[in-house]
């Protein structure tokens, strides 16, 4: 049986606390700017979004994926 890779357990849960920090801090912003009024960034809208068609998935997942990658050679 395979030992489990801890490190690599490790790095993918700080990666995604980072991605989850980046996303807040891009919302907040957001909302500072006057883009969206508040309670709007978290609301039925992204779920919406979401559920429509991967047009929005499918962009958020690629640049989350591209950024983890770029973060990795740091």
């Amino acid at each position: 049986m395979a030992t489990p890779n801890y490190g690599y357990e490790k790095r993918q849960r700080e990666l995604e606390k980072k991605r989850k920090k980046e996303d807040k801090a891009r919302a907040k912003a957001d909302r500072k700017a006057g883009l969206l009024p508040d309670g709007e960034g978290q609301g039925p809208e992204e779920a919406d979004g979401a559920a429509h068609g991967g047009d929005g998935a499918d962009a958020g997942s690629a640049g989350e994926g591209g950024d983890g990658g770029g973060d990795g050679g740091d």
